[in-house]
């Protein structure tokens, strides 16, 4: 099975990758941790992704089509794959089909107005990377888990997180329609609780 999971940032891609994964045994690509990890280890990929990301822009098509060809190639992703954050606009998702097209394409949906308070109250773990919401953690700066110290991502910060929605509204909506064109397109209500939105996933996969 070849998944794609579609949404806006902070509508639940990565928490449900995670479960979707697991549950289906599927390899998790995760192009944000592609990237992050690159920009932590200082690769000259890394300082070029991260001189884009902090101007608050995406990733240039070409160098972000390369990576995910690449570990498309790789062992664990015969039987399948699961894309969290790929691809992002019809350029990508032309490549992705001449490479190695989707089965399903799952559409987390929640009001792009909500999404901004999610994003900037997210805070994450720089030991064991749980991450939790101001809501439900206060001013807390310790993890519940494992006692690790609770940060911001750098574009977690309400400037970056304003470009990134208005560049997701403009680039990568239009991947709702070429998908439903497609027929691979299922929408699912993102604005549940977790559980719930990971049931309803379940139900489409299967």
């Amino acid at each position: 099975m070849k998944i794609i999971l579609l949404g806006a940032p902070g509508s639940g891609k990565g928490t449900q990758a995670v479960l979707v994964s697991k549950e289906l045994g599927l390899p998790h690509i995760s192009t944000g941790e592609i990237f992050r990890d690159n920009i932590k280890r200082g690769t000259e990929i890394g300082l070029k992704i991260k001189a884009v990301i902090d101007g608050g822009d995406l990733c240039p098509d070409d160098l972000t089509i390369e990576i995910v060809r690449n570990r498309l190639k790789e062992e664990d992703c015969k039987n399948g794959y699961l894309l969290d954050g790929f691809p992002r606009n019809i350029a990508q998702a032309t490549a992705l089909d001449k490479t190695d097209a989707p089965d399903k394409v799952i559409e987390l949906v929640i009001p792009l107005e909500k999404l901004e308070h999610r994003l900037t109250g997210r805070r994450g773990c720089t030991k064991c990377k749980s991450s939790f919401h101001i809501d439900f953690i206060g001013n807390r700066k310790d993890c519940p888990h494992c006692g690790g110290e609770l940060g911001i991502r750098e574009d977690d910060n309400a400037e970056s997180v304003k470009e990134r929605l208005a560049v997701y509204k403009t680039q990568t909506a239009p991947l709702i329609e070429y998908y439903a064109k497609q027929g691979k397109l299922f929408p699912i209500d993102a604005d549940l609780p977790i559980e719930e939105v990971f049931a309803s996933i379940l139900k489409v996969v299967r």
